[in-house]
């Protein structure tokens, strides 16, 4: 038996990590170890490298990356820390010991299974002990995770509540900004708080448009990666979703950012009360890991008009209270104020080095200026368009 055919026969009796069969890579060396026509091989075997050559070129990345994301029985026992059965320990050894064979395979044993003398594309092949990597990621599941949210950082749900990998996600650097220093400071502190286990509290980022909010949420999602963060954006017409979405993160190692980006709420919004009761700790909507972290250019996220003030109800002080009261029950509230002008400034000028723009001090200060005029408005995003402009 050659070694591909021990290989292919050794992947057939999986048990614990089946799923990954259905990986492309591993799914297209299935299918060219049960094509037996020579031509039809070939092809199989071009399919195979191209897979290969999509995710970066090397074979050995591409099953150890399968195997990292492969959700199964095995690693979820070990991330609520249950016992194993010595039976699916064993399955689990002889599946890694494939792995490990299947990553080190060279273009060079496939090229003596199909017994051609022209030359195959190659590809490349790491020397590393995949058993080794993936005990050692177990060890630290709380970091890495399993499943989708082992490789992304950030994602989306689906209107069915279906949680999906953002695969261009915001890839911001807290590094990155300018200014507001001490408002980032604050929502850093907060989610290293919660990764920690200490009490950390849900956060609303209010003010003005362009000053870096969202920005602000993503950086700090990117720079907590490694350390077990992950953030799961939603719109404010899927907060009904949220006892969903909390239910298939609940067991999870890892720890979640809600995020709500541009958060507001007419006052017989349906998704108000959902919001609320998530925000009280209701069991039904709130999961012992997330947090819900969400932005908005009001203070007040409930618009209200003075006919809501001054209608009928009896009881129209409590009813008022209610809708102004919701932003009142994020455990922080963060101000991220329009920029004065010396801040302004100060971004455009860190900008254009950053961007290698050659202009006097003061010229780029006037044209600056003048931009912010002309728009209206003085802001973090204002100080980008205009060095754009000057690109």
């Amino acid at each position: 038996m050659s070694k591909i055919t021990e290989i292919y026969s050794s992947l057939c009796l999986f048990t614990v990590t089946r799923d990954i069969l259905k990986t492309p890579v591993i799914k297209s060396f299935m299918e060219y170890c049960e094509e037996e026509n020579k031509q039809e091989k070939l092809k199989k075997y071009g399919e195979f490298v191209s897979l290969i050559y999509q995710n970066g070129g090397s074979l050995s990345s591409c099953v150890k990356k399968a195997l990292f994301e492969n959700e199964n029985v095995y690693v979820k026992a070990v991330s609520k820390d249950e016992k194993i059965s010595k039976s699916i320990e064993g399955s689990l050894a002889f599946e890694l010991d494939t792995l490990n064979s299947l990553a080190s395979l060279s273009s060079d044993s496939f090229a003596l299974d199909m017994k051609v003398s022209i030359k195959i594309p190659e590809y490349d092949v790491d020397k590393d002990d995949i058993t080794k990597a993936y005990k050692d990621r177990l060890s630290e599941i709380h970091r890495h995770g399993y499943g989708i949210f082992a490789s992304y950082c950030m994602f989306s749900s689906t209107d069915d509540g279906e949680i999906i990998p953002i695969e261009s996600a915001d890839t911001t650097n807290i590094d990155s900004f300018i200014g507001y220093k001490e408002e980032r400071q604050r929502v850093l502190d907060n989610t290293k708080a919660f990764l920690e286990g200490r009490p950390a509290a849900n956060i609303l980022l209010y003010g003005d448009a362009g000053t870096g909010k969202s920005s602000t949420v993503k950086a700090v999602a990117n720079h907590l990666f490694e350390s077990g963060i992950r953030l799961i954006e939603i719109r404010k017409t899927q907060l009904l979703l949220l006892p969903k979405i909390m239910a298939q993160i609940s067991k999870n190692p890892l720890k979640f950012i809600i995020f709500i980006d541009d958060l507001s709420f007419n006052k017989n919004d349906d998704n108000f009360s959902m919001l609320k009761a998530t925000l009280e700790g209701s069991a039904s909507a709130k999961a012992k890991n997330a947090v819900i972290y969400a932005t908005s250019n009001r203070r007040h996220i409930v618009k209200e008009s003075f006919g809501d003030r001054e209608g009928s109800d009896i009881h129209r002080n409590d009813t008022v209270q209610e809708t102004l009261s919701l932003s009142e029950r994020f455990g922080l509230t963060i101000l991220f104020a329009k920029p004065p002008k010396p801040l302004y400034l100060e971004i455009v000028k860190e900008l254009a080095i950053r961007n290698n723009i050659k202009m006097d001090e003061n010229e780029l200060y006037v044209r600056a200026e003048a931009f912010a005029l002309n728009r209206g408005y003085r802001s973090a995003r204002c100080a980008e368009q205009f060095i754009d402009s000057l690109m």
